[in-house]
């Protein structure tokens, strides 16, 4: 067993949406990642929708997970929060890139030997990635 290393305590991962985290992969790239809660633990995915990869899932203020789905606003792409596989968008049949994490002692760490952990948070805006939600409206 990996160790890891500590992301954030399982009470702060929302159940209803997400919580971001920045990770290197071994070429030395910051990326962002998202946890959300699932019924019997947590899950990590990069912060990426698989229709656009630039685009982001999560913009900063969690993404929307509603009946068990992640929401990508961006075009309407619905992710089962277990498996990360697309259910409904564009990108149907496509999964997210999952991050191995373990859930002990109340916390979250990140196992995955892909990538290190780099700090909580997004990435600053000049990093980044699409932030328009001009296709999809909500209301």
């Amino acid at each position: 067993m990996t160790e890891g290393t500590r992301v954030a305590a399982v009470e702060e991962v929302p159940v209803a949406s997400t919580r971001l985290f920045r990770v290197r992969d071994a070429d030395g790239e910051v990326d962002e990642a998202m946890l959300t809660r699932l019924r019997d633990g947590v899950v990590a995915y990069l912060n990426r929708c698989m229709h656009f990869r630039h685009v982001r899932i999560d913009k900063g203020e969690g993404a929307p997970v509603r009946d068990g789905e992640l929401v990508c606003r961006n075009h309407g792409a619905m992710f089962d929060a277990d498996s990360g596989a697309c259910t409904y968008g564009p990108c149907k049949g496509a999964v997210l890139d999952e991050l191995a994490v373990e859930e002990r002692n109340g916390d979250v760490h990140l196992v995955d030997e892909t990538y290190e952990y780099v700090g909580d948070g997004g990435l600053s805006d000049d990093h980044g990635a699409s932030t328009s939600e001009s296709n999809v409206e909500w209301g």
